[in-house]
């Protein structure tokens, strides 16, 4: 055979492969047959994931399992949520326990990289810092010389307190807990002077005081956190499809497709991007082992990122965040995906 006629049975070749359907890993088989994903969150993380008295979680890592479930199984609420302090969070992922962690988790090399989990994106980009009561009349973090420091256990907040005092020269005495139920007890019972979490959790925190205006949270940010979910290292087609969860809800958010638009949308939109989006015209699921409505489910019954964080974070919440640098990258923020193509 000469290279003319090899040249365009090879391309030929190519294009099969890249279009081929995916796979269906071990964790997926798993979830499908159980019906139902299994996901760690926090304890109680406001804003992340934390549980009402009728046992309801809701949070942006909450919302989203529940995508995760919306895409593969049909049914957002087929998820069984399965708190974890920072100890065993990663144990039970090695162990099989859960299908996905989501838990405001720090993604760092020594995780991704030798605990046999691998992180699938950044979900919320935060920083560590420190919240004091008003009455100690402190306003920077430079002032925290000689405090007693309330920190959790089994997060990389121990390690950048140390870190931080050592640089600045002081010295700080620590009080660990195992759970941030336990830590906002003794921050707020006067255990500790200080409680030092990622900025997002310590206004999360801050919510829970009998009084929270007696308490100020320092704007001095001491750490990059880059938070996001994680699954099991080696099983490609579940690290593709919780990994693609996220980024489609942040795609339906950057083409304006909301939970309320989006059946509208998938009927009537002529662009070409929202067709893909909502499997109008590519069937984008195949690829991932699923069908071709899954990305339109995801929006459905859960919503684009910028509706999930308005919800559990936003301005309009107890919490009060802003979107800041988790905007979208065309608002000036960092939140940024790939095409659904």
């Amino acid at each position: 055979m000469t290279l003319k006629n090899l040249l365009p049975i090879s391309l030929a070749v190519i294009g099969a492969a890249v279009a081929a359907p995916a796979f269906a890993g071990k964790t997926l088989d798993a979830v499908k047959s159980r019906g139902q994903v299994v996901c760690g969150v926090n304890t109680s993380a406001p804003g992340f994931s934390a549980a009402d008295s009728q046992g309801r979680w809701t949070g942006l890592d909450v919302d989203f399992c529940r995508g995760v479930a919306a895409a593969v199984l049909g049914d957002a609420a087929k998820v069984k949520f399965v708190p974890l302090n920072s100890q065993q969070r990663f144990a039970a992922l090695q162990a099989g326990e859960i299908d996905v962690l989501s838990r405001n988790t720090t993604w760092t090399l020594t995780r991704d990289a030798s605990l046999g989990i691998v992180f699938t994106n950044i979900n919320y980009y935060d920083g560590q810092g420190f919240m004091v009561p008003k009455k100690l009349n402190i306003d920077s973090a430079k002032k925290l010389g000689g405090a007693t420091v309330c920190v959790q256990a089994g997060t990389t907040s121990e390690k950048n307190v140390a870190d931080f005092f050592a640089a600045s020269k002081m010295k700080y005495k620590t009080v660990v807990f195992d759970t941030a139920e336990a830590i906002t007890g003794a921050f707020f019972a006067g255990r500790c002077q200080v409680y030092t979490t990622d900025m997002s959790d310590l206004a999360g925190a801050r919510t829970k005081a009998p009084k929270p205006d007696d308490y100020t949270i320092l704007p001095m940010v001491i750490s990059k956190e880059p938070l996001g979910p994680s699954v099991r290292r080696g099983d490609d087609e579940w690290f593709q499809i919780v990994r693609w969860t996220s980024f489609v809800m942040l795609d339906a958010e950057e083409n304006g497709v909301t939970q309320a638009n989006v059946d509208k949308l998938r009927t009537e939109s002529t662009d070409p991007n929202v067709q893909r989006l909502l499997g109008g015209s590519d069937d984008t699921g195949k690829l991932l082992g699923l069908d071709k409505d899954w990305a339109y489910r995801i929006v459905k019954q859960v919503g684009n990122y910028g509706e999930s964080f308005e919800r559990n974070l936003g301005t309009k919440t107890p919490i009060g965040l802003p979107r800041g640098v988790n905007n979208l990258w065309n608002k000036g923020g960092l939140m940024y995906a790939p095409p659904v193509r």
